[in-house]
């Protein structure tokens, strides 16, 4: 397993993976991930996005040391995984592929038995830090419950809760509003940002595209296992061209001027028309161009690019924008 010499590229990286890189089968020949270089801000909110089998849980699984890389490197709050386990792990909250607990224990007691699990930390503190961490997720009235009992919505909130029984410097979520209602959907998004006010780097991969919107500072995209895209969230959209709706009873006529510009027209209702707004046609020229050929407008908006969108150009598959 190779290190990484060089500083991360902003100076103040959580995550840094340079040729990261995971095969299947016998001969290896399948890559899961391959060649990924990512860099995780201190202090970001990190969304990391791709369809199913893109490579994202495989990506994670590898950062946290529960499977070894075929090549590259990785460096994890300024150690090389997975030779910094011991050292790295403890400042590390992480929820993957589910939570997964005793059925016949209660919330506490699974969470009890986690924390005892930890080599740093404290005994006793443990029972306050345990209904510490239940509060913080919304499960202080369920301490006591049997965790077989609980709905899907209420385990995924102990995961979460599993995650934050100590101080962490990272915290990494695998689709951590699985399961969850709106409002517990909300609460989550809510935890998350006051995690990253507080200071802890959030990476979170999700596939719900107003989770992203709402609670990201910076995105990265996969897509059969490669990085297709990475940066902040309004990199990302001013990668794509704005868009123009014209309303107008001449829909026709207003077609052809926009096709002669060199404009791809969608029609989007009986009397209006959308189309990607090239940086070399303002919406002055559009304007200019519809009132000269006499087309009759009711009005013209432009709009910021799609997020949705621009998955789908990245990835040739659509998100759920739900959430």
């Amino acid at each position: 397993m190779s290190t990484i010499d060089e500083p991360a590229a902003d100076g103040d990286a959580v995550i840094v993976t340079r040729g990261l890189t995971k095969r299947f089968g016998r001969s290896r020949g399948r890559a899961a991930v391959d060649g990924l270089d990512l860099d995780v801000p201190r202090g970001s909110v990190f969304g990391f996005l791709g369809p199913n089998g893109s490579g994202k849980t495989t990506t994670i699984r590898m950062l946290l040391g529960l499977a070894a890389p075929t090549a590259g490197a990785i460096r994890v709050l300024g150690s090389d995984m997975p030779r910094a386990t011991s050292t790295v792990l403890p400042r590390v909250g992480a929820l993957v592929e589910g939570p997964a607990f005793v059925p016949f224990l209660t919330g506490a007691a699974n969470l009890m038995r986690f924390d005892a699990a930890d080599p740093t930390s404290s005994r006793t503190t443990r029972r306050a830090r345990v209904q510490a961490a239940l509060d913080r997720v919304g499960l202080g009235a369920a301490a006591h419950k049997k965790a077989g009992a609980y709905s899907l919505g209420m385990k995924q909130r102990l995961g979460l809760a599993s995650a934050l029984l100590g101080p962490r410097e990272l915290l990494v979520l695998d689709e951590p509003t699985n399961g969850l209602d709106p409002q517990g959907t909300r609460e989550v998004r809510a935890l998350i940002r006051a995690l990253a006010d507080d200071g802890t780097t959030v990476f979170l991969s999700s596939h719900l595209l107003g989770e992203i919107e709402q609670v990201c500072t910076h995105v990265a995209v996969m897509r059969s296992g490669r990085l297709v895209t990475s940066g902040t969230l309004e990199q990302l959209r001013a990668q794509s061209a704005p868009r123009v709706r014209v309303r107008t009873p001449d829909t026709e006529a207003a077609a052809s001027t926009l096709h002669r510009m060199g404009l791809t027209v969608e029609r989007t209702g009986s009397d209006e028309l959308d189309a990607a707004l090239p940086a070399e046609r303002p919406v002055e020229a559009v304007t200019a161009a519809l009132v000269g050929d006499g087309v009759r407008v009711r009005g013209i908006t432009v709009t910021g690019a799609s997020l949705e969108e621009r998955f789908v150009e990245l990835t040739g598959e659509g998100f759920d924008v739900d959430g």
